[in-house]
């Protein structure tokens, strides 16, 4: 999930970390920056039911629970799973393709680094539009390709090697993809062909940098100056280097022939 430069601790299960992504097991800048992000592309649609596919230790659920009428977790690691339900009685354990809701379920769905660890993410986005309501939207966040370090970690001569290693992404995705066939990165048309031919409006999109706590936490005066000088990179070209791909869509009011017959 948001490694970035904001993680320095290794996590204790390397193979878990590689193929889903170490969750926000804290509470900080980074995070609560991400939520408003999160409540502003809401708007009043919060205030119904709102699915996070794929909850990691169900922070994000916690903090959801206060703005929302009803909030459900979905994750699939089962022992993730078992950790979010501390948080919160509506925690689920399944896999992102196969979201086990009726059609038009919920208002708001947030997948906040997921998409680049499910097995198919085409499917995957087609679950989340189906479960949405008319009017509902979809709030998403993941790994862009343009920024300079591949967050993930890699894999180098069979072994896995956890930490950002730096232009991985740059590479030719065929060769790139030999280095972190465990994980996903996003382009803007990457994310274009997702949606593409699916009854969905785009909103709003972006791209942004993290929250580098953990570089605050080590070095305040640097850390803090890194930080501003990054998210004031948002505001310009220079932003196609962050971190993530914010995408909030909308579903369609009005669906195509071939929609209503399903």
């Amino acid at each position: 999930m948001e490694f970035a430069l904001n993680e320095f601790r290794e996590p204790r299960d390397l193979e878990k970390a590689a193929l889903q992504g170490e969750p926000s097991y804290v509470w900080r800048e980074g995070q609560k920056r991400r939520m408003q992000m999160i409540l502003e592309a809401s708007a009043e649609l919060i205030k119904g039911c709102v699915l996070e596919n794929g909850c990691g230790v169900g922070m994000y659920v916690e903090h959801l629970v206060p703005h929302a009428g009803m909030v459900v977790g979905l994750e699939y690691d089962l022992e993730r799973a078992g950790q979010a339900h501390l948080r919160s009685q509506h925690v689920l354990g399944a896999k992102s393709e196969f979201l086990p809701f009726q059609d038009e379920t919920f208002d708001i769905i947030l997948s906040h680094e997921v998409l680049e660890h499910v097995h198919d993410d085409r499917i995957a986005i087609k679950e989340m539009v189906r479960v949405a309501s008319r009017g509902g939207r979809i709030i998403i966040f993941v790994p862009n390709r343009g920024y300079p370090f591949e967050t993930h970690g890699v894999y180098f001569r069979g072994r896995y090697h956890f930490g950002n290693i730096p232009l991985i992404n740059y590479l030719p995705k065929s060769i790139r993809n030999r280095f972190a066939p465990h994980v996903r990165v996003y382009s803007q048309s990457d994310l274009e062909e997702l949606f593409s031919g699916m009854p969905v409006t785009l909103i709003q999109q972006t791209v942004i940098f993290g929250g580098y706590d953990n570089i605050i936490a080590r070095f305040p005066r640097f850390g803090k100056v890194l930080r501003k000088l990054l998210q004031w990179m948002e505001a310009t070209p220079l932003r196609r280097f962050g971190l993530s791909h914010f995408w909030v869509v909308e579903k369609r009011h009005e669906l195509g022939q071939d929609n209503q017959k399903r």
